[in-house]
């Protein structure tokens, strides 16, 4: 079974800005790279779980969401840490109604474990509440 580090996007690899969604907004948090770097050699996964519920609400795309996901990721590569995953949960309650991925419920958790088969109490989860 695989282990891996869960990591959030917004106040965790990005500031915080309340629905970043254009690369000109991106921030990287200080500290980011090298943390997953060690995570990276130590053999850890390593799986982006996000909500972003401004796709909900219409402020972005989903297409817009994926070009900045792209984008990141590619930064990370280019620092030497390979992201192996992002999960996103587009919904928000007052629009889309509820739905099982929005964090705190586990949904991007567990389809991640089915898809890696992850050994849950050899992962980490790093969020900013």
């Amino acid at each position: 079974m695989n282990k891996a580090l869960f990591i959030d996007r917004d106040g965790v690899i990005n500031v915080d800005k309340v629905h970043v969604s254009e690369i000109s907004q991106f921030e990287f948090t200080d500290g980011i790279f090298e943390l997953c770097r060690k995570f990276a050699e130590a053999g850890y996964m390593i799986l982006v779980i996000t909500n972003q519920a401004g796709i909900a609400k219409g402020y972005y795309t989903e297409e817009s969401f994926i070009v900045l996901t792209r984008w990141m990721t590619g930064e990370f590569k280019s620092h030497g840490v390979i992201i192996d995953r992002v999960y996103h949960c587009p919904h928000h309650p007052d629009f889309t109604g509820k739905c099982n991925c929005r964090k705190p419920e586990p949904g991007m958790i567990l389809q991640a474990i089915t898809e890696f088969d992850l050994d849950i109490s050899r992962c980490f989860l790093i969020g900013d509440k």
